[in-house]
């Protein structure tokens, strides 16, 4: 019996396949070293042989120590938005609910994160993994949230929904790295802060 032909399109999925599989490694392998031995002490070259890729492989895909830092911090970012969004949809019929809930389980989930853990216990950082927290963080999440609020709101504009997004991940990325309280009553004082501008741009 003849074997199937080739199907069109085949080897390009297959080839994105691939290369997400081999950044996924590259990413994980950051995070092993990271954690294991602290940021500073974590060259691409550790990386490439945690990877089992070569160096040349690992500078073909990132370019730059930066930027596979970055592609870290952005995945990790990407996680605890994705479960921050869940929430939100979960209570789209109460805002103010669906925005305390979404801020406190980003806080719950923070406190667990790498990044987070890495940030506060290495001093030896001189601020990289911090700038690039803070400004992959606006710009990942800031976007990813105005863009879900309008998603559950349509009758929210598009420059009052990147205003709470905006202060939401600033506030939210603040707490994450200097905690002052539990999760659920942070995300209760920030709820109740918001909630005159909520009700403005959400009606009775």
């Amino acid at each position: 019996m003849p074997g199937r032909g080739p199907v069109a399109g085949e080897p390009v999925r297959y080839a994105t396949a691939a290369r997400g599989l081999l950044r996924d490694t590259i990413v994980d392998s950051v995070d092993a070293l990271a954690r294991s031995r602290g940021w500073a002490a974590t060259t691409m070259s550790d990386v490439a042989r945690t990877a089992g890729v070569s160096r040349q492989t690992l500078y073909n895909e990132f370019g730059s120590r930066h930027a596979l830092v970055e592609a870290y911090v952005a995945r990790e970012i990407e996680r605890l938005v994705a479960a921050a969004s869940e929430a939100v949809r979960h209570h789209a019929d109460d805002a103010k609910t669906a925005l305390r809930e979404a801020f406190a389980l980003f806080l719950r989930l923070a406190s667990d994160e790498p990044v987070v853990k890495i940030i506060v216990a290495d001093t030896s950082t001189e601020g990289e993994l911090l700038q690039l927290l803070t400004g992959v963080g606006q710009a990942v999440a800031g976007g990813r949230i105005a863009t879900l609020i309008q998603e559950v709101w349509p009758q929210v504009g598009p420059a009052d929904a990147q205003v709470v997004a905006e202060t939401l991940v600033r506030l939210a990325i603040s707490h994450a790295l200097l905690p002052v309280a539990d999760p659920d009553v942070v995300a209760g004082d920030v709820s109740r802060l918001l909630a005159p501008f909520v009700d403005s741009v959400l009606g009775p």
